[in-house]
């Protein structure tokens, strides 16, 4: 199974509680950080992908290696073989550090890294996973799933923000406990019902 998000900013206090950025209604972050982990392992399997589009964690802790190892010990802590896009808040660093400290999961590696993005073919669709939300003009089954935006979502219905924040989870009928993946199902679903809801704006 394949599976994505975003923008989980793991151990960023600041963003808890309700702001510009979402509606986090947790203790603290370390609260948060446990509700995404229980959420998400009951969802993703050892052996299945996930996409996480960028802004894995905020720590500022000195030396950065130390926030490097806390990052490491709760990604190893989630299910899946987990493909990292890099995010505005995310280091080369800590790529660098994942990688030196990768391991298998029945063979393959719990870690891929992208700096950029990555194009996937799915259900007769192309998807161009981005941390950023990409402007890609008049085009025929390409969506862009992309994160980045926390609250807001994009205003045209081939882009799709997966963080666990966004407004495009309002397209599901059924809701996405706080932190766990969507689904390829899910993603679909939200595509088939932001492109309805669109037509009717016409």
């Amino acid at each position: 199974m394949q599976y994505f998000t975003s923008d989980t900013h793991f151990f960023h206090d600041q963003l808890v509680g309700v702001n510009d950025f979402s509606n986090r209604d947790f203790i603290d972050a370390a609260d948060m950080d446990e509700v995404i982990v229980q959420n998400w392992n009951e969802k993703v399997k050892p052996n299945d992908t996930v996409y996480h589009l960028g802004d894995i964690a905020m720590l500022h802790t000195k030396p950065s290696k130390l926030a490097d190892e806390r990052i490491f010990e709760i990604l190893s802590r989630l299910n899946g073989h987990l493909i990292l896009i890099k995010g505005n808040h995310d280091s080369r660093e800590l790529f660098k550090y994942l990688d030196r400290h990768n391991f298998l999961i029945d063979g393959q590696p719990k870690f891929e890294f992208h700096d950029v993005g990555v194009l996937i073919k799915m259900n007769h669709r192309q998807y161009y996973l981005t941390h950023y939300p990409m402007m890609l003009g008049i085009v025929k089954q390409i969506i862009n799933v992309h994160g980045h935006l926390h609250r807001y979502t994009v205003p045209i219905k081939e882009n799709i923000n997966v963080g666990p924040d966004s407004g495009d989870l309002d397209y599901l009928k059924t809701a996405v406990p706080f932190g766990a993946p969507l689904s390829s199902t899910e993603l679909e679903e939200i595509v088939t019902q932001k492109g309805i809801d669109f037509a009717k704006r016409r």
